[in-house]
């Protein structure tokens, strides 16, 4: 039988922890490999969006209690995920002789579970009763 553990914070939410691991990973092995070209415009893209999504479902999660509130962080945080999707598409199909196309390929994996996590999460969530 699979128990499963109260949420009591943001932090116990798989979708934060796995958006929270996957943007170390691209700040790390992805964006500080791109070259020089890219870092103002994909390099840029990729920091921004993937500190974002933990981000926006920290700040949402505060919120949670205020079902528009919450719904909007959800969907924005949904938004970023979906870009990271392409932005590591496009790592990965552009500049495979600098990223290693196999993390570009989990990242992607990582970031469409994602999206379909916060997609759920905000869809149970509308049967929550606003305050």
């Amino acid at each position: 039988m699979d128990i499963k553990k109260p949420i009591r914070s943001f932090k116990d939410l798989e979708v934060y922890q796995n958006t929270y691991s996957a943007s170390i990973e691209v700040i790390s092995n992805i964006v500080s490999k791109l070259p020089k070209v890219e870092r103002d415009d994909l390099a840029d893209q990729l920091r921004r969006s993937a500190k974002a999504i933990p981000r926006l479902i920290a700040e949402g999660y505060s919120k949670k209690h205020q079902k528009k509130e919450f719904q909007k962080y959800l969907d924005d945080a949904m938004a970023e995920s979906n870009e990271m999707i392409v932005s590591s598409s496009h790592a990965r199909d552009l500049y495979s002789t600098y990223v290693d196309p196999k993390l570009c390929e989990s990242l992607i994996d990582t970031y469409d579970k994602s999206s379909r996590q916060l997609y759920n999460l905000a869809t149970k969530w509308k049967n929550f009763k606003e305050r």
